[in-house]
C-alpha cells in the first residue's frame, strides 16, 4: 500500500466527508517551543476520523456484498462510522460493541440505524461473536482497521493536513488498532519522506509499544484505560506499515491524558475523547526535542459522555 491509495480513497470519499478544519494555538506553541498544528476530526461525521475508512470500503462493495450486509466490532467510533456509511448507501449493518461501550456511542450507532449485538468486553469475545454472525448470516465483515481500504481512507486525514500547511517536521497520532497511525504514517512519508511519525499509546494499554519491541504482535493484556478507542490490538496489515514507517511509540499516563483533553478545553474550547487527546499528551511529553519544528497533531476523535457534567450544572439550579 503507498501514497496513491491514500489519494484515489480522498477522491472516493471527498463528497461525502467533512474536509475537517485546522487549528492553532499560540499558548500550547508556547508551551511546546514548536509550531503545532491540529487536524480536528473530532469535527468529522459521527465526531471521529473513523467515517472516512468506513464510507471508503462500504462505498468499494459490489452489489452482491451490499445486499448481504456489513458488520464490525468496535467500541464506539468504527461502529458509529460503519452504521452511518451503510446507511448512506443503503446497506444493512449490524455491530458487535462490548458491554462497557460508551452510552454516548452506543445511542449514536442505534441511532445510525445499525443493529447492536453486545458482547462481553475483550477482543477476543468481540472477534468471536463477529464471526458467528459472519458464518450465520453471511455478513460482509468490515475490520474496524485491519483492512487496507480503511488505513486508505484513514490517511486522507493526514493528506489534507499537509497539503493544507506544507511541509512537516513531526507528526502524532495515537494508535490502538493501527489503522488511523498506518494511514497517517503512508501519507505522511509519501508527502514528506524526512518526517518522523511519532505514535503515542496509553501506558495502561502498551500493546503496540511491546510488540515493536518484540517484532510480533503481541496481545492487548486487560487494557484499563480510559482512552475506550485504544484498548484493541494490532492487526497483522498495521504491524507491518507501523514497524516499517513509524519511527517512535510513546507511552503516556492517564493523567496526561486528562491533563491533554482538559489543555484543548481551556485553551481552544474543543471537546476531545481521551482517545483524541493521546496525541497531544505525547506531543507534550515529546516537547523539548521538537524546539522550532512545524508540528502535526492528529485529533483523532470528540465522542465522550457529557452526561455528569451537565447533569452536575442541573443539580445546582435545582
Amino acid at each position: 500500500m503507498e501514497l496513491s491509495d491514500v489519494r484515489e480513497a480522498y477522491d472516493r470519499i471527498k463528497g461525502n466527508t467533512v474536509k475537517t478544519p485546522v487549528m492553532t494555538s499560540t499558548t500550547i506553541d508556547s508551551m511546546t517551543n514548536c509550531h503545532v498544528y491540529f487536524k480536528c476530526e473530532n469535527f468529522q461525521r459521527v465526531g471521529a476520523f473513523k467515517f472516512r475508512g468506513a464510507f471508503n470500503t462500504v462505498s468499494q462493495l459490489t452489489a452482491a456484498e451490499r445486499k448481504k450486509g456489513v458488520i464490525t466490532h468496535s467500541s464506539g467510533n468504527h461502529a458509529q462510522a460503519l452504521a452511518l456509511a451503510a446507511k448512506m448507501l443503503g446497506v444493512k449493518a449490524t455491530i458487535v460493541m462490548p458491554k462497557n461501550s460508551p452510552n454516548v456511542k452506543v445511542a449514536a450507532t442505534r441511532g445510525y440505524g445499525a443493529e447492536i449485538v453486545f458482547c462481553e468486553n475483550s477482543t477476543e469475545s468481540r472477534v468471536a461473536v463477529a464471526n458467528e454472525l459472519v458464518e450465520k448470516h453471511g455478513f460482509i465483515l468490515v475490520h474496524p482497521y485491519n483492512d487496507y481500504r480503511i488505513i486508505a481512507g484513514a490517511g486522507t486525514a493526514a493528506l489534507e493536513l499537509i497539503e493544507e500547511i506544507g511541509t512537516i517536521d513531526y507528526i502524532f497520532a495515537p494508535v490502538g488498532g493501527g489503522g488511523l497511525l498506518s494511514g497517517t504514517a503512508i501519507t505522511t512519508k509519501g508527502l514528506c519522506p524526512e518526517s518522523k511519525v511519532i505514535a503515542v499509546e496509553p501506558e495502561n494499554a502498551d500493546d503496540a509499544y511491546r510488540s515493536l519491541k518484540a517484532d510480533k504482535i503481541l496481545p492487548s493484556e486487560y487494557p484499563n484505560t480510559i482512552a475506550d478507542g485504544l484498548r484493541t490490538q494490532l492487526g497483522d496489515l498495521t504491524f507491518e506499515v507501523i514497524k516499517k514507517y513509524v519511527d517512535e511509540i510513546i507511552l503516556v499516563s492517564e493523567q496526561e491524558i486528562i491533563d491533554a483533553m482538559r489543555l484543548l478545553w481551556e485553551r481552544m474550547k474543543i471537546v476531545v475523547e481521551p482517545s483524541g487527546a493521546v496525541s497531544l499528551a505525547g506531543l507534550l511529553k515529546k516537547s523539548k526535542v521538537l524546539t522550532e519544528s512545524t508540528t502535526g497533531v492528529i485529533i483523532s476523535g470528540g465522542n465522550i459522555d457529557l452526561t455528569e457534567f451537565f447533569e452536575s450544572y442541573s443539580r445546582q439550579i435545582s
